[in-house]
């Protein structure tokens, strides 16, 4: 492979800089392998009857460092019921790890293999927090196990889309693959990529009381 790596920052569209997404630019003389971007599509109401409000790639991807977790905002609530009636889009904020109070967030993920993860890794923690509560939550779940432990007052819906992914508690872990689903009840956790190729994750996050 020839040519030089640099890193960019890319404003999402409307040139939100809290929808940015940090990637590695390869030279013409390398191959691009920027992942798929997700097609978002959302439903409303005018006048009495449903419409299409959006179609399009969402606009919102997150990675702090090279080789780092790909993060795709898809939707937020912030009520419990939650509002249909608003036309916004609640994603138009800066990336934050957890729901609002009584609230929930809908994302994928993508986690490149774990040589790169673990670099990364190691970059955001040393970068410090930056406002998401991501860094909060990897030192207050750090362990000996592995990098990127954390937990969060949520309890969270998983399924694996594409690729395979090894999910680790505390004491013990699972081999999971496309079609496998974890229910995360504000446990301590990690997710290493074990394989030579991405995992892609869907995650559901609902607010959840303090558990253990």
């Amino acid at each position: 492979m020839t040519g030089t790596r640099r890193n960019l920052l890319i404003a999402a569209p409307g040139g939100a800089l809290a929808g940015a997404m940090l990637l590695a630019a390869p030279s013409s003389a390398e191959p691009r392998t920027d992942p798929k971007p997700i097609r978002r599509v959302v439903t409303g109401h005018r006048d009495g009857k449903s419409v299409f409000l959006r179609d399009g790639a969402a606009p919102h991807v997150y990675q702090r460092a090279v080789g780092g977790v790909r993060i795709t905002e898809l939707w937020e609530t912030n009520s419990a019921p939650a509002n249909n009636a608003s036309e916004g889009d609640p994603t138009d904020r800066p990336l934050r790890l957890e729901p609002p109070a009584n609230g929930s967030i809908f994302r994928i993920l993508e986690f490149l293999p774990e040589s790169q993860q673990e670099a990364a890794l190691s970059q955001q923690m040393a970068a410090g927090d930056d406002g998401s509560g991501i860094v909060d939550a990897l030192k207050r779940g750090a362990s000996a196990r592995a990098l990127g432990f954390h937990k969060t007052d949520t309890i969270d819906y998983i399924v694996i889309l594409s690729g395979e992914i090894h999910a680790l508690m505390d004491e013990g872990e699972v081999r999971m693959e496309a079609g496998d689903v974890l229910v995360q009840r504000g446990t301590n956790h990690a997710w290493t990529n074990r394989s030579d190729k991405p995992a892609r994750l869907a995650f559901i996050l609902i607010d959840a009381h303090p558990a253990g």
